[in-house]
């Protein structure tokens, strides 16, 4: 049950990837802000044109609290995404990151391929291509 998280930033694509795993608590949650915070300082692009994806595949069932915190976190404007992808699977831990965007504009994925590619507008590519032909 050991919360663990990474981030990984890649600057020439103005991409974040974090990998969340475990079960959190609310200083699991202020660790990870920081840790976010350190993230961004490593973006070259303006402020909120970076893209995330965030792969919560392994992140457990979490209290009521924490979501809260999360949503609190995601609403955050100066951390704001231009897009935003999760991978998830087809868990009640899926269910409870739809609840915690609140409407916020983000999708979710089944593998992080896909989810990459759409972030990086490749996926939109090929489907207007496709609707075109």
């Amino acid at each position: 049950m050991n919360p663990r998280f990474s981030f990984q930033v890649d600057p020439a694509r103005d991409l974040v990837r974090i990998a969340m795993s475990g079960l959190f608590t609310l200083d699991d949650i202020a660790a990870f802000a920081d840790a976010r915070h350190r993230a961004h300082c490593k973006l070259r692009c303006p402020a909120n044109e970076h893209v995330t994806l965030n792969d919560i595949r392994q992140l457990k069932i979490q209290p009521q609290e924490v979501v809260a915190a999360f949503r609190e976190m995601l609403a955050a404007p100066n951390y704001r995404s231009r897009r935003l992808a999760f991978v998830a699977g087809p868990t009640l831990a899926r269910n409870q990151l739809i609840r915690a965007l609140g409407g916020r504009d983000a999708r979710c994925f089944d593998d992080p391929v896909t989810a990459e590619a759409w972030l990086l507008g490749q996926g939109e590519s090929r489907e207007r291509r496709s609707a075109a032909g």
